[in-house]
């Protein structure tokens, strides 16, 4: 069973408003990153660690931020996927990759960019 018009208008806006939270997410990052060094986003306003558990502090929370971002950044391009498949192909949009079979509303309704 295919989607409906009016269910293909309800996740293309939510694709919509996922990509643009993504987007704000990763702007967000990169204006914190620009505006202050890492010692000062871990509230360490001296410029050398007192104690080398600072420094391994500092370093998980950069890694953490990394792979945040990568995370978001993979998300946003399976947004952008998802919205190409939805104007390319609106009638196989919410059909699983996989087994062809469809993949249920309330799904993609909470991932509106799964492919299975």
């Amino acid at each position: 069973m295919s989607l409906t018009k009016e269910q293909l208008t309800y996740l293309e806006k939510r694709l919509r408003d996922e990509r643009s939270r993504a987007l704000a997410l990763l702007n967000r990052t990169v204006d914190e990153e620009a505006e202050s060094t890492g010692r000062e986003r871990a509230g360490d306003p001296s410029e050398f660690p007192t104690h080398p558990a600072d420094l391994g502090t500092d370093v998980i929370d950069t890694e953490t931020d990394e792979a945040n971002d990568a995370r978001i950044s993979d998300e946003l391009a399976e947004i952008n996927a998802a919205l190409d498949r939805l104007y390319q192909h609106p009638d196989r949009f919410g059909i699983s990759e996989t087994t062809g079979k469809a993949i249920p509303f309330e799904r993609l309704d909470l991932i509106p960019w799964a492919r299975t």
